[in-house]
């Protein structure tokens, strides 16, 4: 169970035990809230799927395909709070439109290096 979840319930135990009409009200649109993140966070990850034809990128209400010829992808380390961080950022073009997906471990379910090692040999030689 993921802390969102946790949080959601949280938020709607208190929503249930309290009797102050303004508590109640905060309490009910912090459990909405909560139980949407909770439910982003269940289906919409990991986000990212591939196959020796190309990757799709999922999000909450739809699945975006796109071939090998139209992606590339890098690894990117930044400082954040004090720590290295690897992200997989994948660039696609189709039509003339470019898309940009920043993606972490969080996303990935996995380390960014590794799935960029592993998208390599999906992708084949280029």
């Amino acid at each position: 169970m993921s802390v969102g979840w946790v949080l959601a319930a949280g938020a709607t135990v208190w929503l249930v035990f309290t009797t102050d009409p303004a508590g109640r009200v905060i309490a009910a649109v912090a459990a909405l809230v909560l139980a949407f993140a909770a439910l982003f966070g269940s289906i919409a990850r990991p986000r990212l799927a591939a196959s020796p034809m190309g990757l799709s990128v999922r999000g909450l209400f739809r699945t975006e395909e796109w071939s090998w010829a139209e992606v590339s992808t890098r690894v990117l380390h930044t400082q954040r709070l004090g720590r290295r961080v690897a992200v997989l950022e994948i660039e696609v073009t189709r039509d003339e439109l470019e898309r940009l997906f920043v993606l972490g471990r969080l996303d990935l379910g996995a380390d960014p290096e590794d799935v960029a090692a592993q998208l390599g040999e999906l992708r084949g030689p280029a």
